[in-house]
């Protein structure tokens, strides 16, 4: 299991408004700002998102490598999915793939696919089978 992730984006205002809205359906939230002085040497600022108690997404300004990056956010229904979409549609996102079935995953895997400002592929996937509640 992963902790955190650190993704570097050109502009982290635009990059907050935007993941606040595409990841409000999922019930992730901008929490916490981490002043980059308070740690070690060159530490950066830190925009942090998650919930449950935990902030385990940070993005920090920043030049990234688009391509070399797929984030992939669990949602706990297909309602999620549609609407973390939705909503990142109407905030900039680029399609990369409408919500549906990844029949050549699994017939139960439900997911869609999108772009970010930075170009970094983010994905919003629910696996029926990996859910219990």
């Amino acid at each position: 299991m992963l902790d955190h992730l650190f993704l570097s984006v050109k502009d982290t205002a635009m990059s907050v408004a935007f993941y606040e809205h595409a990841l409000a359906p999922l019930g992730i939230h901008h929490v916490l700002d981490y002043d980059g002085k308070q740690g070690p040497a060159n530490h950066p600022d830190l925009k942090g998102f998650g919930c449950n108690g935990r902030v385990f997404f940070w993005l920090r300004l920043g030049t990234g490598d688009a391509g070399a990056v797929h984030v992939g956010f669990v949602a706990k229904s297909e309602q999620q999915v549609d609407a973390s979409y939705a909503a990142a549609m109407q905030h900039g996102a680029t399609d990369n793939g409408p919500p549906g079935a990844r029949l050549h995953y699994d017939p139960r895997y439900y997911a869609a696919n999108f772009l970010d400002p930075d170009g970094y592929s983010i994905e919003v996937v629910y696996k029926s089978w990996q859910h219990t509640d």
